[in-house]
């Protein structure tokens, strides 16, 4: 939600600093993410200055460059090489002398120096429109009126828009606070309670309106009043449709509205000003001056305003003229509805439509508008009549015209208001504080509770109707802390609590064990959303997905079937801010279905790695992120929780381009492999990324099933041997050790592979293999005789088995 400054203090008694303002909104529970300036014209034109040019004269080195002085107010005219063909001596003209900033529209801010130009000094700048981001143009210099004062600051003259703009965090159950009007009120009931002075925000009134005729009276019926409970509705005839005033297209354009017409922006405005949503109809577009709010056929097709073909749901309501829908109900208007600069009348609306139905069909159809957020959420349906008469006076005010119509306002069963009773002593158990009654019922009074009933221990008051979830005691004790202030709950000084003795802490405890290694290893913990985009994946994939029924938003409409995908998306964010050696590690789960009612959910540790492994340094060069890296922390990983690694399959997987599969009996428990292309060119990625799925789940319910073995360290020294060998170059490192295991030597600790070396004196497709082997009997020290055996049986096997040649 986003708050305009200058727009939220037109409702405020008394001006607040928008610091304060911004702490004052993050304690009564509207959360500030941000607070930034909001500027019309970036800089504001700060250090410009309005200058006469006195003389011009051609540069002698340039046919193109004019040599001016240029009087700015501050004694010695200024010496400025220009480049514009209609600079001329007398004219008022907008300068950047040096040391100023000026913001070009297309370009990077630019401070003035002292510049010699063809060797002619230059103090400044005389200023186009576009290079000061005023306009487009850069034909030439900006030439003002000749009653410009000479020194005065060009932010002076054109007084350019400028506001602070805070982006406020709303929980969903605070539609009540999606208006400047629904924060202004919160806000002066925190400055009531805390400055001891009633304050009440100054909200703009609707008591002048009146009907000029009712010359196009609109007959409206509805047929599903479940779906929409009160519809009301004014016609307003002879309009001038033009852009709005410029006060206006401020205001939209600080919250980051596109202002389109004065019409269109007015119903925004009011939208934000007040949280009810406005639909204005061309009254052409009306046929047999019928308004129907209906549900239509399924399959009925409908083009709405961005020109799409939709084919509606029976579910989906519609406001329809005599003959054809115009509009999705609170959601999107039609292709041929709409006001457009030929529009004379419209038919404008304020309507309470169902926050469920609103929100099937607005995800239903794709269509996340503003209008369908707030229905979706619930509006005020107190308030259309006084919103309808606040929107239909700043029409005649800005884009004139009559009031055609007395007010339409089809309400067949007005809602009673809900009432809660909260007993102070509840009050005091919840909120560990006591308030007087006094204090309760004038919190409760200033954020628009009517008192019902007052007790020496309870307050009964009737909820307004802009407060749609308050619905028990809690809620008011909700309410009066925030307006208190969350900040000021009082921390206790002593907290009682029995501490939880759990009887499976394995889980947990290798998970501890864990994360702390990958942190130790420079990994950062990551946590992504277990929600994710549909089009990441393949149709095959697909098939098995969870996919949501009431997603959040079109992007977020299954539940993610890999973790690989989400893991990306924090790398991309990474690497777009320049943090190019990332390594991240991520506990979660992936979500498939055999069927319908059928669910699984996997847990699983997820390895990324990307860039360099080792920094540059004066010593060394860096080394980048390979396969090798990445297969070594999972080794450590499977030794960490006391699992031996089994079966290594190399294989292609559709996401990666070299890969491997590791089974600890049969079972596999790992893959690991580098992102393939195609899938990164999907992140904009353009640097490789190592990825690593180990199932956690399989893992931890193994390693819970392993009893720790404790040892005293070996008495008796252990002997190295090394041995080179010339085999295939297709053969992978994996067959030497399946090959040593085979012959079951138990006196053999450890055997590594330390180099690889290739050359053509080898012979054709030959490589060698350097291996280490580590000796060690617990019992006494080796002798070179028992060595040498052993060391001849891996010689005679690799020759057998693996056709190597011994290198001597």
């Amino acid at each position: 939600m986003t708050i305009s400054y200058k727009w939220l203090s037109e409702y405020l008694p008394l001006p607040v600093d928008p610091e304060r303002l911004s702490r004052i909104l993050t304690s009564i529970g509207l959360e500030v993410e941000s607070l930034s300036k909001y500027e019309e014209i970036i800089g504001s034109l700060q250090g410009l200055v309005i200058g006469e040019v006195l003389t011009t004269e051609k540069h002698p080195n340039a046919d193109k460059l004019t040599l001016t002085t240029v009087d700015i107010g501050n004694g010695e005219p200024l010496s400025i090489v220009c480049g514009a063909p209609n600079v001329a001596a007398g004219q008022k003209v907008i300068v950047a002398p040096v040391g100023s900033t000026i913001h070009p529209l297309n370009g990077e801010p630019l401070t003035m120096k002292v510049a010699k130009i063809r060797s002619i000094e230059s103090h400044g700048m005389i200023c186009a429109e576009d290079e000061i981001g005023i306009g487009t143009s850069h034909a030439g210099i900006i030439v003002l009126p000749s009653s410009a004062k000479i020194g005065t600051p060009a932010a002076d003259h054109f007084k350019p828009y400028a506001d602070w703009v805070y982006e406020i965090g709303l929980t969903p159950n605070r539609m009540d606070a999606m208006s400047h009007w629904g924060v202004a009120r919160d806000v002066c009931a925190y400055l009531s309670y805390h400055d001891k002075k009633d304050q009440r925000p100054k909200l703009p009134n609707a008591n002048g309106f009146k009907s000029d005729n009712t010359s196009l009276t609109i007959d409206v019926k509805v047929e599903n009043d479940k779906a929409c409970p009160r519809f009301s509705g004014v016609s307003i005839a002879k309009l001038n449709i033009a852009p709005s005033p410029k006060w206006l297209q401020e205001r939209l354009r600080s919250i980051g509205v596109r202002p389109i017409n004065n019409i269109v922006d007015i119903t925004n405005y009011i939208q934000h000003e007040t949280g009810q949503p406005l639909h204005a109809y061309d009254m052409d577009a009306i046929s047999g001056r019928k308004i129907i709010v209906k549900n239509l056929p399924e399959g009925t097709k409908f083009v709405t305003l961005d020109e799409k073909a939709r084919k509606l749901s029976a579910e989906d309501l519609m406001v329809c003229n005599a003959s054809e829908p115009m509009c999705i109900a609170g959601i999107f208007g039609g292709l041929h509805s709409g006001v457009s600069d030929s529009t004379k009348a419209i038919f404008l609306e304020a309507a309470w439509f169902d926050p469920i139905v609103t929100r099937k069909s607005s995800f239903k159809h794709g269509l996340r508008t503003d209008a369908a957020s707030r229905f979706e959420k619930g509006t005020d349906i107190s308030a259309t009549v006084l919103v309808l008469k606040r929107a239909a006076g700043l029409i005649k005010e800005i884009c004139g015209g009559e009031i055609s119509s007395e007010i339409v306002d089809i309400y067949p069963e007005p809602r009673e208001k809900t009432q809660v009773a909260i007993k102070y002593h509840f009050l005091k158990k919840i909120s560990g504080k006591n308030y007087h009654p006094d204090a309760v019922k004038n919190i409760l009074v200033s954020l628009g509770f009517e008192v019902q009933k007052e007790g020496i221990d309870e307050l009964r008051v009737a909820v307004p109707f802009h407060k749609l979830d308050i619905s028990m005691p809690a809620d008011l004790v909700e309410e009066v802390l925030r307006i208190d202030g969350l900040d000021n709950i009082p921390i206790p000084e002593a907290i009682t609590t029995t501490p939880a003795v759990e009887e499976n802490y394995a889980r947990e405890s290798f998970r501890e064990k864990i994360a702390n290694y990958l942190v130790g290893l420079g990994f950062n913990e990551i946590l992504t959303n277990s929600i994710t985009n549909s089009a990441y994946f393949s149709e095959d994939e697909l098939k098995s997905a969870v996919r949501m029924l009431n997603n959040l938003s079109a992007e977020l409409n299954i539940m993610r079937p890999s973790m690989l995908e989400t893991g990306l998306e924090a790398i991309a964010h990474n690497l777009n801010r320049r943090n190019l050696d990332l390594r991240f590690f991520e506990f979660g789960r992936v979500y498939h279905t055999d069927g319908p009612g059928l669910f699984r959910e996997t847990e699983q540790l997820c390895l990324y790695l990307t860039g360099n492994n080792v920094d540059a340094g004066w010593r060394q060069k860096p080394r980048p992120v390979d396969f090798f890296v990445l297969k070594g922390i999972v080794d450590k990983i499977l030794k960490a929780l006391g699992i031996a690694v089994g079966d290594v399959v190399n294989y292609e997987h559709v996401k990666f381009g070299q890969a491997i599969q590791v089974s600890v009996d049969g079972d596999p428990v790992l893959e690991a492999g580098i992102v393939h292309r195609s899938t990164l060119n999907r992140f904009d990625i353009k640097q490789p990324v190592f990825f690593a799925a180990l199932n956690w789940q399989k893992l931890v319910d193994r390693a819970s099933t392993m009893k720790p073995k404790i040892r005293e360290l070996p008495r008796f020294p252990a002997v190295h041997r090394d041995l080179a060998i010339v085999v295939p170059r297709q053969l992978v490192y994996d067959e030497v050790e399946k090959t040593v295991d085979k012959i079951r030597l138990n006196k053999l600790q450890d055997m590594r592979l330390f180099d690889i070396f290739e050359s053509e004196k080898l012979g054709a497709d030959k490589k060698s293999l350097a291996v280490s082997f580590t000796f060690l009997d617990e019992e006494k020290t080796l002798t070179d005789i028992e060595i040498d055996g052993w060391m001849t049986k891996i010689m005679t096997a690799f020759e057998k088995e693996l056709q190597a040649e011994i290198r001597k």
